[in-house]
């Protein structure tokens, strides 16, 4: 390389800067407007992105366009609530949310992979529903632990719900099941693998009349698979699935239920009366709960938007 004086020095690295900055300055220009910082709640932003993904999060959930302004508020709530119970040392775990996410997923009857890709057609990214997952379960924590004493429910709070209600005896009194979970496994192809496969569920259900031959019957045939027998209390069941086995025979099999695996049936086993908590207990302990948990919930929320930091950019 030949030598250069001063003077060509100076100039050369005062060129090479010069277009650098215009480098830099046309990354910025090319960066979207989605980036952009809307609101800054206690410290964390809120990016022009968190609201076009709340937005669709927001109809998608609650079947009706929300304003931007009531977007923006429900990001704020979410923020400030993680920071005030980040002051009391409360904060949930990525795999707590994940947990919550494949929770979602396994409700609607898929795998955590295909319900990001029902969310993908939305246009709504995963990272958005956990971001709101996060926020619900922090807050979760902090109210429960603020308000303990104040959400106890007693036996005389349950009594005075059930005093009233149009409860079935059934529902008044508790059992616990032993459950068999059978699953015919569908492999992937067209609808009429799926139909065949239906044919066979309802074929075992007609020759299965008790635990003892069923359960041999079922483990003989090819691509089912008989399952460890799994214990619920019907208290823990939901209402639909409750009445089911309700109205079940001992040592029959429950309709098939197409799951990601293939279609799943349970056959009823046992069932016995128990002492524990009755549905009809439960659901009044959770209404109860839920009432007193919303109030000191809206009370403790409107107290802290008091003493956030809102800056609108």
């Amino acid at each position: 390389m030949p030598k250069m004086n001063l003077r060509s020095v100076i100039f050369y690295r005062a060129l090479r800067a010069a277009a650098f900055a215009t480098a830099v300055a046309g990354v910025f220009a090319a960066a979207p407007a989605a980036a952009q910082v809307v609101v800054v709640a206690n410290g964390s932003p809120i990016t022009e992105l968190d609201i076009q993904q709340r937005t669709k999060l927001m109809a998608t959930s609650g079947h009706k366009n929300p304003t931007r302004q009531d977007v923006i508020q429900e990001l704020i709530d979410d923020r400030i609530k993680i920071a005030k119970a980040r002051v009391y040392g409360l904060e949930v775990t990525d795999r707590d949310v994940d947990v919550a996410f494949e929770g979602m997923a396994t409700r609607q009857k898929i795998t955590p992979a295909q319900f990001g890709e029902v969310l993908a057609r939305a246009g709504i990214a995963p990272a958005a529903v956990k971001a709101r997952i996060r926020a619900e379960l922090t807050w979760n924590q902090l109210v429960r632990g603020k308000f303990g004493a104040s959400l106890q429910i007693g036996e005389a709070d349950i009594a005075s719900a059930l005093k009233d209600s149009k409860d079935t005896e059934a529902s008044a009194v508790a059992y616990n099941y032993t459950l068999y979970p059978i699953m015919l496994v569908v492999p992937r192809g067209g609808d009429g693998i799926m139909q065949a496969k239906r044919q066979e569920a309802e074929n075992l259900r007609s020759r299965f009349t008790s635990c003892s031959q069923g359960l041999a019957l079922a483990r003989a045939l090819r691509d089912v698979a008989v399952r460890e027998p799994v214990n619920r209390s019907s208290a823990d069941l939901p209402p639909q699935l409750r009445d089911m086995l309700g109205a079940m025979e001992v040592g029959r099999l429950t309709a098939p239920e197409v799951t990601p695996q293939g279609l799943q049936m349970f056959a009823v086993c046992a069932k016995k009366q128990s002492t524990a908590e009755s549905p009809a207990k439960r659901q009044a302990r959770e209404q109860i709960f839920n009432k007193r948990f919303e109030a000191e919930s809206k009370k403790y929320l409107e107290e802290i938007r008091k003493q956030a930091m809102i800056e609108y950019k």
